[in-house]
C-alpha cells in the first residue's frame, strides 16, 4: 500500500482490488490492503478524532483478537476468541452502520495450544472476495464462509504444527488457491489449498538451515506476496533464516536469501525495482534485494541492510522513495529506500505492534495505549496530530471510502470527516 512504485520488470499480480458500491471506493481485501502494502489511494479522510469527534459508529466486540479488519463493499469481516482460545468465531459488521451482521463459531476446541499474552488466538487476519471470505487459525483450523448466509462451507483442522507462542501468519489468495505457511516450533510448510473446495494442491517443506536446533529459533509469523519478475509469477514467502520463493502453481522454489533472524511478521514490501524484507530479531533485519536470478541469492541480489529501529512486529510502509517504520519501543523512522539510509528519527510515547497505513500524504501509526500518532509522508518529520481512544490498538486498520476502520482492544470504529 504504499509502494506505488511501478516497476518495469516487476508488478504486483497478487488479488486485484475490485471497486466497491461507494464511487472510487476500492476493496481492503486481505491483511495490509488491496496491493498488500498498508497504502489507499483515498482521499479526505480524518486527521483528528476523539471518542466525541469524527466517530460514524462504535460497536463492541467481544473475546480478543489482533487480527487486522477486511473490508468488502459493505461488509467487514475480521475473527475473535475469548482469552483461553477455546471457541473461534468469525464476525462481521454493516460498514454503513457499525450493526452485527453474522457472529459465527467456527471452531469449538478443547485444548488449545500455548498462546504468548501478547499474541492471541485470532491474531492471523481473513481475506475476502466476491461472496466468500476465509479464516485461519493456524493448527486450529482453516475455514471457507458464505458471506451473506454466514454457512461454513469447508473447513481443515489437519495441519500438524506447534506453533508455540500461538500462530499469526495470515493467509493470501491467488487465483483458485488459498495459501498460507505453518512456520512453528516443531514443522515449518507452506500449503496451497482449493479455495473452493480446502483439498491440498500442493504442501512444500522450508528445509531453511536455521543454525540452531532450538525451535524457537525456527518460528515465524509471515503473510506471503506474490508478485511478477520477467514474466514469471513468483509467491515469496519470508521465514525464520530465510525468505524463499516458489511457483505458485506447484510450489517449486525458485530462489532463496538465507539471511537469519526469527518472528519474522513482515510481508514483502515491493518498490523501486527492490525487494524489501525484515528478518525481525536477528540476521540482516531490514534489508533490500534486486529481483532476478534463481538458486541462492544471498551474496548475490543484497542491495543494503538497515538495523536501526527496526520493529519486530510492525510493518514498515513504502511511499514514493522512503520507508517509514515503528519500532516496538515506538522509534519512528524514515529511511531513503534506495540506500537505506537514515533521513529522520524521532521517538514517540507508547509501545506498537499495528502496522501504520498510508493515504492522502499522511501517516497513520497507533500505540497500544490507544493513541494514534498522524505525520506527514515527507523526507523531514512532521506531526499532525495526536488522537486518543479509550483502548490500545494490537490490530493494523483498514481505509474505505474516505473512512478509517479502526479495531481496538474492545471496539471497533469508523472514523471519518463530519
Amino acid at each position: 500500500m504504499r509502494y506505488f512504485a511501478s516497476l518495469a520488470a516487476c508488478w504486483v499480480v497478487g488479488l486485484t482490488a475490485l471497486v466497491g458500491t461507494a464511487i472510487g471506493a476500492v476493496n481492503w481485501p486481505q491483511f495490509r490492503g488491496p496491493q498488500g502494502n498498508g497504502t489507499s489511494a483515498e482521499t479526505g479522510l480524518p486527521t483528528t478524532w476523539s471518542e466525541t469527534q469524527n466517530i460514524a459508529w462504535k460497536t463492541a466486540i467481544h473475546g480478543r483478537g489482533w487480527s487486522s479488519p477486511v473490508i468488502w463493499e459493505d461488509q467487514i469481516w475480521f475473527t475473535t476468541a475469548p482469552e483461553d482460545g477455546k471457541q473461534l468465531y468469525a464476525m462481521c459488521l454493516d460498514r454503513n452502520t457499525g450493526k452485527i451482521v453474522h457472529d459465527i463459531l467456527v471452531f469449538e476446541i478443547a485444548e488449545p495450544q500455548f498462546c504468548y499474552p501478547m499474541n492471541s488466538y485470532a491474531s492471523c487476519s481473513p481475506v475476502i472476495e466476491a461472496g466468500r471470505v476465509y479464516v485461519h487459525f493456524g493448527v486450529h483450523g482453516t475455514a471457507a464462509l458464505d458471506t451473506a448466509t454466514g454457512k461454513i462451507l469447508w473447513t481443515r483442522q489437519d495441519f500438524p504444527c506447534n506453533h508455540f507462542r500461538g500462530p499469526a501468519s495470515s493467509p493470501i489468495l491467488d487465483g483458485d488457491r488459498l495459501v498460507v505457511a505453518f512456520d512453528g516450533f516443531d514443522l515449518q510448510y507452506v500449503v496451497a489449498l482449493n479455495k473452493n473446495t480446502g483439498e491440498t494442491v500442493w504442501k512444500k517443506d522450508r528445509n531453511i538451515e536455521y543454525g540452531a536446533t532450538d525451535g524457537d529459533a525456527k518460528k515465524a509469523f509471515c503473510t506471503a506476496r506474490v508478485i511478477e519478475v520477467d514474466g514469471q509469477k513468483q509467491l515469496v514467502y519470508p521465514s525464520a533464516g530465510a525468505t524463499i520463493a516458489y511457483v505458485p502453481e506447484s510450489g517449486e522454489e525458485i530462489w532463496r536469501v538465507n539471511h537469519g533472524g526469527m518472528n519474522a511478521c513482515m510481508p514483502p514490501l515491493l518498490g523501486n525495482d527492490l525487494l524489501y524484507l525484515n528478518t525481525a530479531s536477528g540476521g540482516f533485519k531490514l534489508f533490500a534485494m534486486r529481483l532476478g536470478g534463481t538458486g541462492d541469492l544471498t551474496n548475490k541480489n543484497v542491495e543494503w541492510k538497515a538495523s536501526q529501529g527496526v520493529p519486530t512486529r510492525s510493518s514498515p510502509i513504502l511511499v514514493d522513495d522512503y520507508l517509514y517504520m515503528v519500532s516496538d519501543a515506538g522509534i519512528v523512522t524514515c529511511l531513503d529506500a534506495k540506500t537505506g539510509k537514515t533521513a529522520w528519527q524521532k521517538r514517540l510515547e507508547g509501545d506498537f505492534s499495528s502496522s501504520p497505513v498510508y493515504a492522502d500524504g499522511k501517516l497513520y501509526f497507533s500505540n497500544h495505549d490507544g493513541q494514534t500518532f498522524v505525520i506527514a509522508a515527507k523526507p523531514k518529520y512532521e506531526l499532525l496530530s495526536t488522537n486518543t481512544l479509550d483502548a490500545g490498538t494490537m490490530a493494523s486498520p483498514a481505509v474505505y471510502d474516505k473512512a478509517l476502520y479502526w479495531r481496538t482492544k474492545t471496539h471497533f470504529y469508523r472514523i471519518e470527516q463530519k
